[in-house]
C-alpha cells in the first residue's frame, strides 16, 4: 500500500484534521490582534467537531490498516477517539473564562490542545510498537508544555518539570521493554509479536518476560498506578486547573487503548506473568489512592488520590483472564473501557465545578471553599453532589454500575478476596467524597463572591452532570457500546 492512496487517507483523515488544525491556528494566531484571540479558540473546536464527524461516519465494521499496517481503525479506536474529542472539546467550553483571566486564552495554549489531542489519537489506533511511541510522546511533550504555559506561576513550572523528568525515566522504561520483547521475536508489529509468541518463535521466554515487566511498569506511570504514582498529585495541583482537566481526563482514554493494544493486543499469550503485576497494582493503588485522599485539603490533591485509586479499579477489567493466560470473555475488558470513560465524564464535571469557584487572582481549590455552596449556587452544588456520588459509586449514579462491573469481572475469573478489598477501599473513598457533600450543603459559605459562568458553560455543565445520573439509570446503551467495541476489534 502506497503512503499516498486513498485507503490510508480515509482511514488517517481525522488525524490529517486535527494535524492540519494546529498547524492552521498556529500561524492565524500571529496574524490576530489580542483582542480577535477567539478565532483560534472556535478553530480549534471546529476541527475537533470535524475530526468527530469523520469518525463518527466510518462505515468499516472491520479493521482497517494503513501505512504498511502500523496504523489500524477498528470500532475501539473510533469510540475511544470520539470520547477523547469530546473530552477535550469540553475542557475548552469550561475552561475558557479560567484561561482568558489568566492570560492564558492564547493560540499556544490552543496548538498545544490540538497536538496533544493528535498524540492521543495516534497512541489510540497504533498497530506499532513505533507508532505508539510517537504518539505517546507528542501527547506527553504537549502537556508538559501545557503545564508549564504559566510561566511566572512557580508551581507550575515545578509540576512540569517533575512530570517532564518522570515522564522521561518512564518512557525510557517502554523503549527497554519493547527493544527486549523486538529482540525475542524479532518484530515491532503489535500483531506480529502476538503471533511469535503464540506459534512458540518468542525467542527466550526470560527476556520476553523482562520486556513485559518494563513494559507493564510504563503503562502503571501513564495511568498513575501505584507505585508509579508520584508525579500526580504535583501536576494535578501546580498545574492550572484548566490544564488539570486536560491531563485528567482524556489522556486516559489513551492510557487504555495503551493497555489494550500492549497487554491483550500482543502480550495476551503472557496474561498469566502480567496478570499477577497489574494485581499488584490494582491493589496498592485502591488502598493508597483512597487512604491519602483523606488527609487532603486541597480538592486538586484530594482528586489526584481519587484518580490513582480510580486507576486501581479501572485494572481489575484487566484481569478477566484464566489461569493458563487465555481470555474468557471481553466482559472485563468492556468494564474497564466503560470505567474509564464514565470516569472522564466524572472529572469533567468535578474540574468544571472548581473552575466556576475561581476568579482573576483566586483559585477556589481549598475544600473550604466548597462550603456553603448550595447556598450560593444550588444547581452547581447539585451538579458536584452527582460528581461526587459517581466517584463514591453511589447509585443511582454512574460510578455505581462502573464499579460494580469491574469488581463483577475481578469475582468472574475468582479473584473474590480483590473483589473484597475493592469493596472495602470504595467504602474508605466514600468518605472523602461525602465529605464534600457535607461541606457543600451543611456548613456556611466563606465566600460570597456571585459565581460567574458563560451560558454555553451552564448548559454543557448541566448536561454532562446529569449525563452521569441518566447513565447510572440506563447503562445498557454505552455497555453496549463498549462491548461492541471490542468486539469488532478482538
Amino acid at each position: 500500500m502506497t503512503p499516498a492512496s486513498p485507503l490510508m487517507l480515509a482511514a488517517a483523515s481525522p488525524e490529517i484534521v486535527v494535524a492540519g488544525a494546529a498547524c492552521l491556528v498556529l500561524v492565524v494566531d500571529l496574524l490576530l490582534p489580542e483582542e480577535e484571540r477567539r478565532v483560534g479558540y472556535w478553530l480549534t473546536q471546529l476541527a475537533l467537531l470535524a475530526a468527530a464527524f469523520l469518525t463518527w461516519v466510518s462505515p468499516d465494521e472491520t479493521p482497517v490498516r494503513a501505512l504498511s499496517g502500523m496504523f489500524v481503525t477498528d470500532k475501539l479506536a473510533d469510540a475511544l477517539k470520539l470520547f477523547a474529542y469530546l473530552s477535550a472539546s469540553l475542557t475548552l467550553f469550561y475552561s475558557r473564562g479560567y484561561l482568558a483571566v489568566r492570560g492564558l486564552f492564547r493560540g499556544e495554549t490552543f496548538v498545544l490542545t490540538l497536538t496533544s489531542v493528535l498524540g492521543m489519537m495516534v497512541m489510540i489506533s497504533a498497530n506499532n510498537f513505533v507508532t505508539l511511541f510517537l504518539g505517546l510522546e507528542l501527547m506527553s511533550l504537549s502537556l508538559y508544555a501545557l503545564i508549564a504555559l504559566q510561566r511566572d506561576s512557580a508551581r507550575a513550572v515545578e509540576a512540569a518539570m517533575k512530570y517532564f523528568v518522570l515522564g522521561a525515566i518512564a518512557s525510557g522504561l517502554l523503549l527497554y521493554g519493547m527493544s527486549m520483547i523486538y529482540g525475542a521475536t524479532g518484530t515491532l508489529d503489535i500483531g506480529g509479536v502476538a503471533d511469535a509468541i503464540v506459534t512458540g518463535h518468542g525467542g527466550n521466554g526470560v527476556i520476553l518476560v523482562f520486556g513485559l515487566v518494563f513494559v507493564v511498569s510504563a503503562i502503571a506511570f501513564k495511568i498513575g498506578a501505584v507505585p508509579y504514582h508520584m508525579w500526580i498529585p504535583d501536576v494535578y495541583d501546580g498545574a492550572p486547573t484548566a490544564v488539570t482537566l486536560l491531563v485528567g481526563s482524556a489522556p486516559k482514554l489513551a492510557a487504555f487503548a495503551f493497555a489494550m493494544r500492549l497487554l491483550v493486543g500482543s502480550l495476551a499469550a503472557l496474561a498469566i506473568d502480567w496478570q499477577g503485576m497489574l494485581v499488584v497494582l490494582c491493589l496498592l493503588s485502591m488502598i493508597l489512592g483512597n487512604v491519602v485522599a483523606i488527609a487532603q485539603t486541597n480538592i486538586k490533591r484530594m482528586l489526584a488520590y481519587s484518580t490513582i485509586a480510580n486507576m486501581g479499579f479501572m485494572l481489575l477489567g484487566f484481569l478477566s483472564v484464566t489461569g493458563d493466560g487465555s481470555r474468557t470473555t471481553l466482559d472485563g475488558y468492556s468494564a474497564a473501557m466503560f470505567y474509564t470513560v464514565t470516569y472522564v465524564l466524572t472529572t469533567l464535571v468535578s474540574f468544571g465545578i472548581v473552575m466556576l469557584l475561581s476568579r482573576e487572582g483566586f483559585e477556589g481549590d481549598r475544600l473550604d471553599d466548597l462550603k456553603g455552596l448550595n447556598q450560593r449556587e444550588p444547581w452547581y452544588a447539585f451538579m458536584m453532589l452527582l460528581a461526587m456520588f459517581s466517584l463514591a459509586g453511589v447509585p443511582p449514579t454512574v460510578g455505581f454500575y462502573a464499579k460494580f462491573s469491574v469488581i463483577a469481572a475481578a469475582v468472574d475469573v475468582g479473584l473474590v478476596w480483590l473483589a473484597i478489598v475493592a469493596v472495602l477501599a470504595s467504602l474508605v473513598g466514600a468518605f472523602y467524597y461525602l465529605r464534600i457533600v457535607k461541606l457543600m450543603y451543611f456548613d456556611d459559605p466563606l465566600d460570597s463572591a456571585p459565581i460567574e459562568a458563560r451560558s454555553d458553560t451552564r448548559v454543557l455543565l448541566s448536561l454532562n452532570g446529569l449525563a452521569l445520573l441518566l447513565l447510572g439509570v440506563f447503562p445498557q446503551s454505552l455497555m453496549g457500546w463498549c462491548v461492541l467495541a471490542l468486539r469488532h476489534s478482538y
